[in-house]
Parts: structure tokens; sequence; C-alpha cells
């Protein structure tokens, strides 16, 4: 089995990346999210790997991380979804995003994916709220923002307005409240609505 593949960038598909590893040309099926962050043709790249092996095939799939693959091997537990829709999800959030989403019960986020409709997304929130904390760490800040946002005894009111700001800006409650809570690190939980705003928008750009 290939567990780890290093080589050179040979070309791009729509979901797949070919890696050249001396002179062998591995095909990988990634997520969006992972072919984005590899270099372009000719530079080197490493490649977490999970193979899969069926009588009349063998598919390589390729991940920047092994959190990204553990996500990716507890997400096909899941009656309902496959390889494309794992691929899918993992497209949409990061590990970190999909554990605290899983959390929180948030089937908004999950159904984000493409071929994740509300039924499937309450079935992996469902069958791994109990799995999702071996695999990647929920961060609490985002969880308090999330479920206290506008509540007078949850988060500090500069930081729920900031979320609320954002949120009606079009951005997604669980990526505002991210965003949010990154800021607040960064600035201390008693900078301004106003440089929360600007600080979450800026990490919302990243």
């Amino acid at each position: 089995m290939i567990g780890k593949l290093k080589g050179v960038i040979d070309s791009y598909g729509e979901d797949f990346v070919i890696l050249d590893v001396h002179g062998v040309g591995y095909v990988c099926h990634c997520s969006s999210r992972t072919l984005h962050s590899l270099p372009p043709p000719g530079e080197a790249a490493i490649l977490t790997i999970e193979t899969y092996v069926r009588e009349d095939q063998i598919r390589l799939f390729g991940f920047a991380s092994e959190e990204e693959k553990e996500w990716f091997r507890v997400l096909g537990t899941v009656q309902g979804v496959g390889v494309k829709v794992a691929l899918s999800i993992l497209s949409v959030l990061r590990p970190a995003e999909l554990a605290t989403a899983i959390a929180l019960k948030d089937t908004t986020a999950v159904s984000r994916a493409n071929g994740v409709g509300k039924k499937l997304a309450e079935r992996i929130c469902q069958e791994l709220k109990d799995k999702s904390p071996g695999f990647a760490s929920v961060d609490p800040a985002v969880v308090r923002l999330t479920a206290d946002a506008g509540s007078a005894k949850g988060a500090p009111k500069p930081m729920a307005d900031a979320v609320s700001a954002l949120v009606n800006l079009g951005y997604p409650q669980l990526q505002a409240a991210a965003a949010v809570a990154a800021a607040a690190r960064s600035l201390g939980e008693d900078a301004t609505t106003e440089r929360l705003i600007r600080a979450g928008l800026k990490e919302l750009a990243r």
C-alpha cells in the first residue's frame, strides 16, 4: 500500500494531480482545497496517500495532511458518503472547520458541499458527533461565538456584533465566527466591533 508520495508535479486535471516520482506518474485524486495548495508543474510536492484497491482498479487519493486523510476515511463510514462526496466536503471545509460544524450540528455548513443535501448533512453530523474530536480540534471560541452570538450571556457584545455583521455580508455563520475568533485572539477580546470586523474580513480573504 502507498502511504505517501514525494515527487514533482507533472500536471493537473479537474480533480486530480499527476505526481512524477522518479519517472513514474501517479494519478492522485484530491479535494479542490488540496489541489489549490499545491505548487505549479515542475515543482516538488508531498502528498499523504490513501490507496483504494478494487477488483478492477487501484485509485490513489492525495491529501495535504494526515488530518485531512483521516477525515476522508471517517466520512466514508457514513452511509451515502462515497469518495466523491467526501472530497467535495473537504473541498469546502478545512478539517478543523468540519470538526466544528459537526460539533455544532451545523448542517448548513456541511451541506455547502456538492452532493450533500439536508438529510445527508444531518446524518453526517449525527453519526460523527462522537468521532470528530479524535481527528481535529474544535475551537472552543468558535463554538461559543456560534452558539451565543447575540446572547447577552454569551460572547462579548463586540464579538457577537462582528459575527452578526459578517453574516449580514453573506458569510456563513461558522466561517464568520471562526474569523472573528481568530481576530479576537490577535487583537484581544476587548477590541472594538469595527476592528474585529476589519480583521475578520482579512481572515476570510485568506
